[in-house]
């Protein structure tokens, strides 16, 4: 075995290693050949060139696995890859203030077991506590949670 050879391993690794990170989502043969082939790199420069250089060896694979794979994210090309847009949508609460338990009001929609309904004036997402409730039918608040409340009709 030839430096050559660990040579071509380590760069063998590392190119499965970036495939497997850019590429091809999740564990894959592509990230365990990659570091099976980074370990038997060190492995030959151990067996073959002594300490010496099998520590050398590690710890520029140690050190170029990572940074290969940060620099090609913070690349031109890996940028294309990472999602930079963020979520500033927020869940629509309901109005303690407005709806009370006990309150009436009407269904928008039909609840098929969920929909909307008007309470107080204020419409809001509600869910039903059985089964389904036709449309313009009179409803009882039961409970309020952060999101919906949850309705029964009236009888």
């Amino acid at each position: 075995m030839t430096a050559f050879t660990i040579i071509l391993l380590i760069f063998l690794g590392l190119l499965l290693l970036l495939i497997e990170f850019a590429v091809i989502p999740g564990v894959t043969i592509a990230g365990i050949g990659g570091f099976f082939l980074l370990g038997f790199s060190v492995y030959l420069a151990f067996t073959n060139y002594g300490t010496g250089i099998g520590f050398l060896t590690l710890t520029f694979v140690l050190i170029a696995s990572p940074l290969l794979i940060y620099y090609f994210f913070k690349s031109k090309a890996g940028k294309k890859m990472v999602l930079e847009s963020s979520i500033d949508g927020k869940v629509e609460t309901v109005n303690n203030e407005k709806i009370h338990i006990g309150d009436t009001g009407k269904t928008i929609g039909r609840l098929a077991p969920s929909g909307k309904v008007k309470v107080n004036g204020e419409v809001v997402e509600a869910q039903s506590v059985g089964g389904f409730i036709d449309q313009s039918t009179e409803i009882k608040v039961v409970k309020i949670l952060t999101n919906k409340i949850i309705v029964e009709p009236v009888k």
